[in-house]
């Protein structure tokens, strides 16, 4: 096992929710950093689109953006296949050395490794905007960044080409884990 630096991810889910991500750092520059979550847990297989898009024993890759309003997932199934890209809209987060804090807007927009990229999610958002668990401005910039990336898409300019460099196995060999 390596002895990478580890961060504490504190993810608020208006209106009350908070999951803290333990995740080793692979790479570090002052634009991106790439960590890897710890394998996955879950109860059931979380499926997309009709595919299994994580699993039990899945792995992420995470990118992490300072000041931006998304982070993006390359998300692996437990036999280390890779599903697709995963981009949460959220608050640009708070880094303070190991500790991070960010707030899930809800939309979300998905490229499966074959298929149409898709956003995710918008019943949530308008639930999450209809109760005032986010604030209106907060809404609508959450919005335009889904719509960003969706038009980026589009155009063949989305991913950046980081997320296409640091592949699960690069990040593991990275980690010394493989």
């Amino acid at each position: 096992m390596s002895s990478a630096r580890r961060v504490q991810i504190h993810y608020c889910r208006p209106p009350d929710g908070l999951r803290i991500y333990d995740q080793r750092v692979a790479f570090e520059r002052e634009d991106v950093i790439v960590t890897l979550s710890e394998p996955m847990e879950l109860e059931a297989a979380i499926t997309i689109g009709g595919r299994v898009a994580l699993e039990s024993g899945s792995l992420a890759v995470w990118f992490t953006f300072p000041g931006v309003w998304h982070d993006i997932g390359r998300f692996h199934r437990a036999d280390g296949s890779f599903s697709g890209l995963y981009a949460n809209i959220l608050t640009p987060p708070v880094i303070a050395g190991s500790i991070w804090h960010t707030t899930d807007l809800f939309l979300d927009v998905w490229r499966p490794s074959s298929g149409p990229i898709c956003l995710l999610d918008e019943d949530e958002f308008e639930e999450a905007v209809r109760n005032r668990h986010i604030e209106a401005s907060i809404s609508l910039r959450a919005r335009e960044e889904a719509d960003r990336l969706l038009d980026l898409a589009a155009r063949g300019e989305w991913p950046p080409s980081i997320v296409e460099e640091w592949t699960l196995a690069r990040t593991l060999e990275q980690l010394a884990i493989a």
